[in-house]
């Protein structure tokens, strides 16, 4: 039998379309804006694209089987406690969060006046250094629906160790 992986990594991915009416939460992070995520939860597509990632990694499944977006428990429901929970269930099965990699896609907001306080809430959460997550902001150069700012997208990596 082989000798079992000491790290693993997995990819998360998550989309919203904006609907009129802010906050913007995104990354744990209220930004003031005219428009909102839509979503069952909260729509912080960040926080939903990190959760799949470090499930995805772990090999736990996706952020739909553990929050089914049929459960009324989970309309509105705060996707930073969702997180906290999928790394609850990442640790329970002997990994550790390590490093996290996320791209947000999106035309508005701009990301980088928000990048640390996102950094931080995201660390938090998921019990690792604010310098082991890194969170970057680029266009879709007006192609396409984010780039007619009709929503955004994320894509997250997730770097975990045996704990």
């Amino acid at each position: 039998m082989a000798e079992r992986l000491t790290l693993r990594t997995g990819i998360g991915y998550d989309s919203h379309r904006f609907e009129p009416g802010g906050p913007l939460v995104l990354g744990g992070v209220e930004i003031a804006s005219d428009v909102h995520l839509h979503g069952h939860s909260d729509g912080d597509a960040i926080a939903h694209a990190v959760t799949d990632a470090v499930l995805g990694a772990a090999a736990l499944g996706d952020i739909g089987g553990m929050f089914p977006d049929n459960d009324p428990d989970n309309r509105g429901r705060d996707s930073i406690e969702m997180l906290i929970l999928a790394v609850a269930a990442v640790e329970r099965a002997g990994w550790r969060v390590g490093q996290l990699d996320v791209v947000v896609i999106t035309e508005t907001p701009k990301i980088a006046p928000h990048r640390q306080s996102m950094r931080e809430r995201i660390s938090a959460a998921v019990g690792c250094d604010a310098r082991d997550v890194s969170i970057k902001g680029k266009t879709n150069e007006g192609m396409g629906f984010i780039g007619r700012g009709e929503g955004l997208a994320c894509l997250a990596t997730a770097m975990l160790y045996r704990a």
